[in-house]
């Protein structure tokens, strides 16, 4: 009599005692998958479509990173410091100048396809997986063919940072403001960043290229995602084009203006300043601070303990910024801004004081705090325009906005390759840089906070 498939037997036995092991190791993969999804899909997300921007964002920084591991270990990691810095140098000029005349453009440009941001999206996804493919035949020798590349590579990832940031206010739930929606995609994205760096150098290990073969692999699989997201991104309807001015004077005889930027007040655009200083001291420690640590490493340390360290401290200050702007929603914006402008103004002091004293303490509390005050400044930012800027260009304003500070890490970068590799000069210029957003947009901040923010004349 013949036994039934899975029955009696050594073999059926076998055969089940597989199908356990099998069900005990899915399990913890499994069990964290769903815990993540119920994270991602709470409060509404699922059914508005945001948590599929979470994830999508979660996909799009995995592989920014591991691209971004793959062009450091070529151009900084592999040569002598000298060398090295001649190389970013010239990575700088032949992408960074580039993108400087064309991140103007990226906002205007994407106005003008408001009912293709799906594509759009998608499209940023699909270069960069075929411009990893390029690199990677490249990257072990550091050709100049590497870099026009790697201008393509930036050039998409901010045309899809610019178009997430105009999508969000598409997928709000109604129980979610923008500013938890934007930490919560920002928090994913840090965590996809926190797990593909390991995942990329390992990778590395394998070769140079593997790294961006990995995020190639990523980078489709955001494509597919892209395309995925709920028809109404693509929606344009009750949308018009805005622009980045306060505009007082428009309001002043209280007549009906043109919908615009112009029509909100001053907040929107001292929180754009406010911002602008702070992603350029962003962008001045990353690359200052990347060369400095690697000639003069921090007391006790090696160069590359302590550029992780200080990765590490940026990684947990722009986390924990993320969380208390989520806890901070019903505070208001302005006095936020003000306050870690002040904050990063009074550590970027001390640090000047005192790096010669305590260099290991000096670094890594300016590190955590440019990390942590970026991600609060920016969550503020988000809110002045969800309160003042009205519905129908409130999806511009937030391309044009992403826009203007993706040039100004730019800039702030271009200033940290310049300098000469001394500590105490360094912290001065990060103090310079955060001083001059506090003198353009400190006192018009604490103002608007007092009044309870900017009242926006009567639209037409």
């Amino acid at each position: 009599m013949p036994v039934p498939a899975g029955g009696g037997g050594a073999e059926g036995r076998a055969r089940r005692a597989g199908r356990a092991a099998g069900r005990a190791l899915r399990r913890p993969f499994t069990g964290v998958a769903r815990r993540l999804r119920r994270v991602t899909h709470a409060h509404g997300a699922g059914e508005s479509g945001l948590a599929k921007l979470i994830e999508l964002h979660a996909v799009n920084s995995a592989g920014d990173m591991m691209i971004t591991v793959a062009l450091a270990s070529t151009v900084f990691f592999s040569v002598p410091t000298n060398e090295a810095r001649g190389r970013v140098a010239l990575y700088l000029a032949v992408t960074m100048a580039p993108f400087a005349l064309l991140a103007p453009v990226v906002g205007p440009l994407l106005d003008r396809v408001p009912h293709g941001r799906r594509a759009a999206m998608a499209g940023a996804m699909l270069a960069r997986a075929l411009l990893a493919l390029t690199m990677s035949g490249a990257v072990a020798g550091g050709g100049l063919q590497l870099y026009p590349a790697a201008l393509g590579v930036l050039v998409a990832s901010k045309a899809y940072g610019v178009v997430r940031s105009a999508v969000v206010p598409r997928l709000l739930p109604p129980r979610i403001s923008l500013v938890k929606a934007n930490s919560r995609v920002t928090l994913a994205g840090l965590v996809a960043t926190g797990l593909a760096a390991p995942a990329g150098a390992g990778l590395h290990l394998l070769g140079p290229a593997w790294p961006l073969y990995g995020a190639f692999v990523v980078f489709v699989a955001g494509t597919c995602l892209s395309l995925s997201l709920p028809h109404k991104v693509d929606s344009a309807r009750g949308e018009a084009r805005a622009r980045l001015a306060s505009g007082e004077a428009g309001a002043a005889g209280g007549r009906p203006v043109k919908a615009g930027l112009r029509t909100v007040g001053p907040s929107v655009l001292h929180g754009l300043q406010a911002n602008a200083a702070l992603r350029a001291l962003s962008g001045f420690l990353t690359f200052f601070l990347a060369f400095l640590l690697r000639a003069q490493p921090l007391g006790g340390l090696g160069a590359a303990a302590s550029l992780g360290l200080v990765a590490v401290a940026a990684g947990a200050g722009n986390a924990l910024g993320t969380a208390v702007g989520a806890w901070l929603k019903a505070r208001g914006p302005e006095p936020i801004v003000a306050a870690v402008l002040g904050l990063a103004l009074g550590v970027t002091v001390l640090a000047a004081v005192f790096y010669g004293v305590m260099a290991v303490v000096v670094v890594t509390a300016v590190a955590a705090t440019a990390g942590l005050c970026q991600a609060l400044a920016k969550l503020s930012l988000d809110a002045m325009i969800q309160r003042d800027v009205p519905e129908g260009v409130r999806t511009s304003a937030f391309a044009r906005s992403e826009t203007a500070l993706q040039l100004a890490w730019v800039v702030g970068g271009a200033i940290g390759i310049s300098l000469p590799l001394i500590g105490v000069v360094g912290m001065v210029v990060a103090a310079g840089l955060v001083a001059v957003g506090a003198a353009l947009a400190g006192r018009g901040l604490l103002g608007a906070g007092r009044r309870g923010g900017s009242a926006a004349p009567r639209v037409a």
